[in-house]
């Protein structure tokens, strides 16, 4: 069954409904002290903890969508709950993040986010929805209409040579970056460029991440493929994709091909790499310097 224009426009209101509603949860929890627990997850330590909000999270988030899901025959991939395959029984199914960057949550920093996508069988996505409790920034597109941050049309910066190259970066690329060698060749990847080098955030999980490099131009979001199972999973990429799909940005692999967003097997996006970036000549020229 292809959904109608109408028919994805209601269910991305229903699908911000059930983020803002998780994500005002997420907010009012923010000071209070939260118990680091660990589940069965990549190599990562980002893929491992959870805490009580990230449940809760998730079951507002799931109150709020499952009449959807048998209205519109849909399946469900989210983050605190097995895949139960039914991503590859639908047409559509709802990829959830119900607490992206739940490091940065635990320690009371920025870069936490609600992540909620429509993607198609075929992993192409068709809705993302990304609400940031800590500053109540809500950005959401639907495919083919654009995309919006805060309820107008996301405006994006104009790039400037005098402006540093920011890299949006975690744990895994930075212990590569601190290899002194490769932080000179960022260095000379930038400058050659015309930037003024380069600065790092290292604070968020991969969603705002993400955001950020269409809030920051000139910026990179880089994650190395890897052989181990992690490199975040669909539900770390699929709102964002859609959203920079709208935008007119590259969110690909680091061979320039779009990611995959309903894969066979396992969820984990390690086999290919992830690049996000504020152009598409950035992206390129990214792409040519990684490998």
């Amino acid at each position: 069954m292809k959904l109608t224009s109408d028919q994805l426009s209601e269910l991305e209101s229903i699908g911000i409904k059930a983020a803002t509603r998780a994500g005002e949860m997420i907010q009012s929890k923010a000071k209070s002290n939260h118990e680091v627990l660990h589940k069965k997850g990549g190599n990562s330590l980002a893929s491992q903890v959870v805490t009580a909000i990230d449940f809760e999270s998730q079951r507002l988030i799931l109150e709020t969508l499952n009449d959807t899901c048998k209205r519109f025959e849909l399946g469900l991939l989210t983050e605190e709950s097995p895949d139960d395959s039914s991503r590859h029984q639908h047409d559509y199914f709802w990829c959830v993040d119900p607490l992206d960057g739940t490091l940065a949550f635990t320690k009371g920093t920025a870069g936490y986010t609600v992540s909620i996508a429509l993607v198609s069988r075929h992993g192409k996505p068709r809705i993302g929805i990304v609400f940031d409790p800590d500053t109540l920034t809500l950005y959401h597109g639907i495919y083919q209409k654009g995309a919006q941050k805060n309820g107008k049309p996301w405006q994006l910066p104009t790039p400037s040579s005098a402006s540093p190259l920011t890299l949006m970066i975690d744990n895994s690329f930075i212990a590569r970056a601190n290899e002194p060698e490769f932080r000179d060749q960022l260095e000379t990847f930038a400058t050659q460029r015309g930037l003024l080098g380069t600065k790092i955030i290292n604070h968020a999980g991969a969603v705002l991440n993400a955001c950020w490099v269409a809030d920051h131009a000139p910026s990179l979001y880089f994650k190395f493929p890897k052989p181990n199972p992690g490199g975040g999973s669909v539900w770390d990429f699929a709102a964002t994709a859609c959203l920079f799909n709208e935008l007119g940005l590259p969110a690909n692999d680091i061979h320039g091909d779009p990611l995959q967003l309903n894969p066979s097997g396992d969820t984990y996006m390690n086999h290919k790499g992830v690049l996000f970036a504020s152009s598409p000549d950035l992206a390129n020229s990214a792409i040519e310097f990684f490998q």
